[in-house]
């Protein structure tokens, strides 16, 4: 027994001993070879923590400040007139009848609605067109149906027909393909002759139903005003009280429009075109060389060629189109993805075209580069992920790695208190907005990074799902829809599970073995990323 006993003795310290070489080995791999490794990346992600506040800062002060202190209202800024008999469109025709006594009629208008399989919404976004005011003679609808179901096809056509037996100017088109998405349905629209005898088009999604008096406040920024080639309207939510995810998308949504949209309108006339509820000036559109469809983000692109040839745009944030946000976590990512992947390809393909474009000003050129698209679109979706839900975790276990206090706290507080001061109404979800963006950040950070280099799915496109008048049914969905396993094994995400795991070993490090100096923010983020991985966000739907 005694022997038995001793060897325990024995088999323990040797063990002991090897764990103390082990641990010495990694203190030494850790020190000179980890360590310095991940303090390169905290004074990366300091770096870019740095132009990330100071542009928001920037922005925020310039849309607080200029537009609500200073009032630099659209109508202040820009002549606006009510439209009447005489105010008159652009072609020789009118002017000529201008000039012999005979009162000029209000400029032709277009309306595109494109659509794909929107059997829940079609009737809202047609009906909301038909109903828009203004001579029945000066404007033509055009419904771009891209589906494929037969069935859903038949259903749009009929509602068409419909409209156009009340004896609305209603036109059904459709494609042999969907060859470029919405950007090819839109450049096949233009192409008809009906629609190159038009001024102006005004575009809204499916799910978008504009106010009947849409195009009488909007039309007369463009009619009074030649330089302007796109009036941006702001988007409202039918359905943002659906849940906690759709409250939270309308806090960043809101953000965007009263701050990104308003600072650049006032700043610099330009902005990145929303692909919805705004009215083009078609003339700027030919002139910066239609629609194309190289990226998925065909808005941004005729925005951002349409601004190289000197266009100007204007945002009306007084003029809101009710929409609908997405209310399944499935349909939110591929949005997220869909926006994210094509900005950030979108900047690989024209940086180098924006930077010889001849006429276009330095500070210009600099605004596109750097702003509008390096840091919003590249830093801000890279960072959010890289540094709070990798750099930060793994520092606990590398005790030797310093992150300052003023980019760890200081910096994210004041980003935080910015939007905050732009949503004081939704203050007390502010919380589950940081644990939410942070999760959302692994899907924008591999999202930008597939757009930069062109990977795999860089140009996939998966249109949004809509519920249409089916939202009224679901005012009742508590704030989060738990998983029904027997049901939904879809709704269960391997990438946030993954970072979920990474996240608890961490903490628990932390916690036990480490300093205990970030385990309680670890682990919150880690509960988020469970909460997300598990399907705990948004409504429920059917599964297939």
């Amino acid at each position: 027994m005694e022997e038995l006993w001793g060897r325990w003795l024995a088999a323990t310290a040797a063990a002991a001993a090897s764990g103390d070489q082990i641990a010495a080995s990694w203190a030494v791999v850790r020190a000179r070879a980890v360590a310095p490794v991940l303090q390169l990346a905290v004074w990366a992600c300091m770096a870019m923590s740095v132009m990330l506040v100071l542009e928001v800062a920037y922005m925020s002060l310039v849309s607080l400040v200029a537009v609500k202190l200073l009032g630099r209202a659209p109508e202040r800024r820009y002549k606006w007139e009510p439209i009447s008999v005489g105010s008159g469109g652009v072609d020789d025709d009118d002017e000529e009848a201008a000039v012999g006594g005979q009162e000029a009629p209000f400029p032709m208008v277009l309306v595109q609605i494109p659509m794909y399989n929107e059997k829940e919404v079609y009737k809202l976004s047609i009906g909301a067109a038909c109903a828009l005011t203004w001579p029945p003679d000066r404007i033509t609808i055009q419904v771009l149906d891209d589906s494929i179901d037969p069935a859903i096809k038949d259903l749009v056509e009929l509602e068409c027909k419909d409209w156009a037996r009340k004896g609305i100017n209603i036109k059904y088109e459709i494609r042999d393909n969907r060859k470029g998405y919405k950007a090819g349905a839109l450049k096949k629209g233009m192409e008809h002759i009906y629609a190159q005898q038009c001024d102006f088009v005004a575009i809204f999604d499916a799910d978008f139903e504009p106010e009947s008096d849409f195009l009488l406040k909007t039309i007369p920024f463009l009619v009074h005003n030649p330089k302007i080639g796109l009036v941006q309207t702001r988007w409202e939510f039918v359905n943002y009280d659906v849940c906690l995810m759709t409250r939270i998308q309308k806090m960043s949504l809101d953000y965007h429009f009263k701050v990104e949209q308003e600072s650049g309108s006032s700043m610099h006339a330009f902005f990145g075109f929303n692909g919805t509820a705004g009215v083009w000036r078609i003339s700027a559109i030919n002139e910066a060389g239609g629609w194309k469809d190289r990226t998925t983000v065909e808005d941004m692109d005729l925005a951002v060629r349409a601004s190289l040839k000197g266009w100007q745009f204007l945002y009306v944030g007084d003029i809101r189109v009710k929409s609908e946000l997405p209310s399944t976590f499935k349909a939110y990512r591929h949005q997220q993805h869909r926006w994210t992947c094509g900005a950030a390809n979108l900047f690989r393909k024209m940086g180098k075209e924006i930077l010889k474009s001849k006429g276009v000003s330095v500070w210009k050129k600099l605004h596109l580069l750097y702003s509008f698209f390096f840091v919003r679109r590249v830093i801000a979706p890279i960072l959010a992920f890289l540094f709070y839900c990798i750099v930060i975790p793994l520092s606990v276990v590398v005790p030797e790695v310093t992150i300052p206090i003023w980019g760890m706290v200081y910096i994210p507080t004041a980003i935080t208190i910015m939007n905050a001061v732009r949503n004081p109404r939704s203050l007390h979800l502010m919380p589950f907005w940081i644990l939410f963006e942070n999760v959302m950040a692994l899907h924008r950070m591999r999202a930008a990074l597939t757009g930069l280099l062109e990977t795999m799915h860089v140009n996939e496109w998966v249109v949004t799902e809509k519920v249409g008048d089916h939202v009224k049914d679901k005012l009742e969905v508590p704030l989060l829809e738990p998983l029904k396993a027997t049901d939904c094994v879809e709704r269960i995400y391997i990438p946030e599970l993954v970072v979920a795991f990474y996240l608890l070993v961490c903490a628990s490090y932390d916690f036990v073995l480490g300093a205990k100096r970030y385990y309680l923010y670890i682990y919150l983020q880690a509960f988020a990323f469970i909460a997300l991985g598990f399907g705990f966000a948004g409504t429920s739907t059917p599964c297939s």
